[in-house]
């Protein structure tokens, strides 16, 4: 009786292709970290519009960081994590804009 050699199958990986929206994203990361930088050593504007142009970018880059980093809103699990990470915004952004009135408009109430 002739002994069967064990076969050898090559190994399959879970995701064979290449993580291109990780890659996009940390380009578009960089790019908006540049030119934040960039911006800002190289006085390209005055102060409110540098504020505001820098306010930009960090929004841009937190969307890119949600969508290519953290994939919210990519997958087709239940969308009630999707509406409490957006209460949960909401939240953060009244606390954040209520604290800079506070802190702009420091006047007692009466």
């Amino acid at each position: 009786m002739a002994t069967r050699e064990p076969q050898m199958t090559p190994r399959v990986h879970a995701n064979p292709a290449f993580p291109w929206s990780h890659v996009i994203g940390f380009a578009l990361s960089i790019v908006f970290t540049l030119i934040a930088f960039f911006a800002v050593t190289g006085h390209a504007l005055a102060h409110r519009p540098l504020l505001a142009v820098i306010l930009v970018l960090a929004a841009l880059q937190i969307l890119v960081q949600l969508i290519f980093f953290m994939h919210v809103g990519q997958d087709q699990k239940p969308r009630y994590h999707l509406w409490l990470f957006g209460v949960a915004m909401f939240f953060f952004v009244v606390f954040v804009v209520s604290s800079i009135w506070i802190m702009t408009f420091n006047t007692p109430m009466s």
